[in-house]
């Protein structure tokens, strides 16, 4: 490897700008060399704004692939090419980041993890929502045992009218899925992250589209045409663990609900609770008193400066990630904690088609 990790982004749409593109330029040991997209002025955009001086610009991903100089590659396409871009990468020698879900199903994310383990490459999935500053603050009340056992969680993701309207979201054969593999799906790794468990024993689940045909939509991003809705607009789970823990799934885009929360979790545990519902909030029993308290996440009370003492989650992701390549530690993300998601995502939608519970290693 030379002195900086060279990448390749395959997929230079909306997440890719959004996200890994101003994450990678803001981390000093990585560059941006290649971009592949199928439309070649959006590849040509993004090497631009953010590649070296010397970027390549492909259509076809794996032209990309065969420069052997690549050391990294972030896979930022429709959820339907996930695993067969991720696995022909690390086939080429490139360690992955792909974006998050893992895959469009559980079949193909466990290909993603068998090829990882045989290639020895590296693979981790975009959950960047670990990185955010409540989010590691919760984790860390958890590992000090303050919380105890936790054995009843809550993973939320509830959008009131705010369906994404662009793109290939609303597509189940490029997504696979609505809500629940889109945002329910970042609620889900948070909560299993946080109680570090990711053994699941059996779910039973209820999708829904009840409101993607009913106009006007009074959505945040405009109205959608209704023939090209064909995902649920909410998801709702219920998964019992191996060791009898259970975590509550919810998930929408589209629900009438007043209370909504995205990528948030509850969490129940023997000692006390904390959730993410207002701020982060901790309970229990302290003196034979019931109390709650709520960590301070901003920065007041320093001259001319107000607001976070925490660094942007993306950011910290790409650092993470790149260091775990130069360094050659595990991802902060681990496939095979990202595969344990996608099994439960599966399971939801196979018990929301045939109305049984679905178990998991028989």
């Amino acid at each position: 490897m030379s002195d900086k990790v060279r990448v390749g982004i395959i997929g230079c749409g909306g997440i890719a700008n959004g996200k890994h593109l101003p994450a990678l330029k803001a981390v000093a040991a990585a560059e941006m060399v290649a971009f592949c997209d199928i439309i070649e002025e959006k590849a040509q955009a993004a090497a631009k704004n953010f590649g070296t001086t010397k970027a390549k610009i492909y259509t076809d991903y794996k032209k990309l692939l065969e420069d052997k100089s690549i050391d990294v590659v972030h896979v930022c396409t429709p959820n339907r090419s996930h695993s067969f871009i991720s696995i022909d990468a690390m086939e080429a020698g490139k360690h992955v980041m792909c974006e998050k879900p893992m895959a469009i199903n559980a079949v193909e994310a466990k290909k993603m993890l068998d090829t990882s383990r045989r290639t020895g490459k590296k693979l981790t999935i975009g959950y960047q929502n670990r990185q955010r500053p409540d989010s590691l603050y919760v984790k860390s009340e958890v590992e000090s045992g303050s919380i105890g056992e936790i054995y009843y969680a809550k993973a939320i993701a509830l959008r009131r009218r705010a369906v994404p309207t662009w793109g290939v979201f609303l597509n189940e054969y490029e997504q696979g899925g609505g809500s629940l593999i889109d945002i329910g799906t970042h609620a889900l790794d948070l909560t299993m992250w946080c109680m570090n468990n990711y053994k699941p024993k059996y779910c039973v689940g209820t999708t829904y589209k009840k409101l993607g045909d009913k106009f006007p939509t009074g959505n945040a991003w405009g109205d959608w045409k209704k023939e090209d809705f064909t995902v649920e607009d909410s998801a709702f789970g219920f998964i019992v663990m191996e060791n009898g823990a259970t975590i509550s799934l919810e998930s929408s885009w589209a629900l009438n609900i007043l209370d909504t929360h995205e990528s948030v979790t509850t969490l129940c545990g023997t000692d006390g609770g904390i959730d993410m519902m207002d701020g982060v909030r901790i309970n229990g029993i302290r003196g034979g008193r019931q109390f709650v308290t709520k960590p301070n996440f901003t920065a007041g009370g320093v001259d001319f400066y107000a607001g976070s003492n925490s660094e942007d989650p993306i950011i910290r992701e790409a650092q993470l990630w790149i260091d775990a390549v130069i360094n050659d530690k595990p991802p902060f993300v681990l496939a095979e904690q990202a595969y344990a998601v996608s099994q439960i995502l599966d399971g939801i939608y196979e018990s929301s088609k045939t109305g049984a519970p679905v178990y998991f290693n028989k």
